[in-house]
């Protein structure tokens, strides 16, 4: 009897709306990301966090060091058009930076 009860018992389905997805996509923030390169010393990327976006030098190292031993680090957040201009800012010293979403 326990083996007719499987046969007719429904599994849930799991419903994906790609509605569901757009507003998931859209809810999430931009984001500007620094990524490591073999030219910029860690004092110098240390030195434009900190003159671009006003970090303290320990919040800046420590970007600095996910940047150098993970490949990146996120160094802000909000707005595409403004994580553009920051990337742009980043460009201009010389650092590797894209926008994405969050």
């Amino acid at each position: 009897m326990a083996a007719a009860a499987l046969d007719t018992a429904v599994a849930p389905v799991e419903q994906t709306s790609a509605f569901g997805e757009d507003e998931a996509l859209a809810a999430r923030p931009w984001v500007t990301v620094v990524w490591n390169d073999p030219v910029n010393l860690m004092s110098y990327v240390t030195w434009v966090f900190q003159t671009l976006f006003g970090f303290s030098r320990d919040k800046a190292e420590r970007l600095m060091l996910d940047v150098h031993h993970k490949g990146k680090a996120i160094v802000a957040t909000g707005m595409r058009e403004r994580m553009e201009h920051d990337a742009s800012r980043l460009h201009a010293y010389g650092l590797w930076a894209t926008v994405d979403r969050g």
